[in-house]
């Protein structure tokens, strides 16, 4: 009978303590995904990169991103009149999307050799010096966004 109330007071014991632990959370990692670049219509033209950045648990500005096959990049806002930025906000455990019509990598002179299929590595700086590299992959111009 004692055997029986003190493996009960344990088992007792043991779900209070998994229902507390239940409550904690790790603290989120800041953390990229979802990488494509959409190639320009026009060869010679730029491609736009997109992506989306989970915040980690302190507030960071995104201030750069880059690639191996583009000379030069730039991070813009809005679709048809587009405005260059030089720092994105990244709340603390906020979702950022750059996504088509919104915020977007303009890359500008592209290596001619890339087509559509090929994963490219995007290199995104934050203000407190993390980088992080993302794979995007190349999509043709008329094509639907991955995932779609």
């Amino acid at each position: 009978m004692r055997r029986a109330v003190f493996l009960g007071l344990w088992a007792t014991a043991g779900a209070m303590a998994l229902g507390a632990l239940g409550g904690c959370s790790a603290k989120p990692e800041l953390s990229t995904e979802e990488g494509w670049v959409r190639l320009a219509a026009v060869p010679g033209r730029p491609a736009a990169a997109y992506f989306v950045i989970h915040g980690g648990p302190k507030p960071l500005d995104l201030i750069g991103v880059s690639s191996d096959v583009a000379i030069t990049s730039e991070m813009h806002e809005g679709g048809m009149a587009m405005k260059k930025v030089d720092s994105v906000p990244i709340p603390a455990g906020a979702t950022v999307a750059f996504e088509p019509g919104g915020r977007h990598v303009m890359l500008y002179d592209m290596n001619q050799g890339v087509k559509p299929g090929r994963i490219l590595s995007l290199l995104l700086t934050f203000s407190d010096g993390t980088r992080l590299r993302q794979g995007a992959r190349v999509i043709a111009a008329g094509d639907p966004a991955p995932g779609k």
